[in-house]
């Protein structure tokens, strides 16, 4: 655990946190995690949610790892199906010219498109790089060694399949704040924006002109509107779900902020998760 926070700086969490009780969410689990561990939570951290396209980020980094290994390599070409010329790069990064879950809709590089179908591309491409399945290569190359007991790829997509707990995401954000599973310079290249200057669309907050991303993380930058809060560092990165789920890691807080909730993305959400960011972020300052 880290160590506690100030009296001051519990005192504000915990108000931040009681926020979310007037969320129209059924269940939900909320961790504020600094370097080494949860320093504040609320709702049942051991509650297993479905996390929609927060199983992303842990793909991404399952494929970080497989690129240290010599397993894939960012800029290779990556499947016979694809656009000519798309490679790793370009599907971590929604740039490979797939529909959102549709196939080829035009070259890689022109537009960011999130793609679910270019994530299924993607782990086609690395169960085949692999000699395994991809489901069971990011379980050994990330679930296994940071103890993630209770998630899984349940659901079988590299997209969109994953469940897991507030305890075991707290554990990948600790991750991402401290990277051991990749060097720190890789993780580095996955949250620095790739194919600078390409606009598109961000699901549920409209066009974004540039629409920065990185390899597998959202990254915040300067998007208005955005499901993070406006008090967030342009640095922060992150993923959030359809089913009512998000985690954004800050590095200029040098924290981190996992919402899980059973009650799928919607005006709501679009509401509640600024605010409750933008408190998480002025407890921490």
């Amino acid at each position: 655990m880290s160590s506690p926070p100030t009296a001051a700086t519990a005192a504000a969490l915990s108000a931040a946190l009681a926020t979310t009780s007037s969320w129209p969410v059924g269940h939900l689990a909320v961790a504020v995690t600094g370097p080494h561990g949860p320093i504040a939570t609320t709702g049942d951290q051991l509650r297993p949610f479905r996390l929609a396209s927060v199983t992303k980020p842990l793909a991404a980094l399952a494929c970080l790892v497989a690129v240290e290994e010599g397993t894939l390599h960012l800029d290779e070409p990556a499947g016979e199906h694809g656009p000519e010329g798309v490679t790793v790069r370009h599907l971590l990064a929604h740039a490979g010219g797939y529909g959102f879950d549709t196939g080829v809709v035009q070259p890689p590089g022109r537009t960011r498109i999130y793609s679910n179908t270019g994530f299924d591309a993607l782990a086609d491409h690395l169960a085949l790089r692999a000699g395994m399945p991809a489901t069971r290569y990011v379980a050994a190359a990330v679930f296994e060694p940071l103890a993630l007991a209770a998630t899984d790829l349940r659901d079988r997509s590299l997209a969109h399949g994953a469940w897991s707990t507030a305890h075991d995401l707290a554990r990948v954000a600790v991750e991402l704040l401290r990277p051991t599973l990749v060097h720190p310079d890789t993780l580095a290249e996955a949250t620095r924006v790739q194919y600078p200057g390409l606009a598109g669309v961000l699901p549920g907050f409209g066009r974004q002109d540039p629409n920065d991303w990185g390899l597998g993380f959202e990254l915040r930058s300067h998007k208005a509107p955005h499901w993070t809060g406006t008090t967030n560092s342009p640095g922060t990165f992150g993923h959030f779900g359809g089913s009512g789920t998000f985690c954004w890691v800050d590095p200029s807080l040098d924290h981190a902020l996992v919402v899980l909730t059973d009650e799928p993305f919607d005006s709501w959400a679009a509401e509640a998760w600024p605010a409750l960011s933008d408190a998480v972020v002025a407890a921490l300052a």
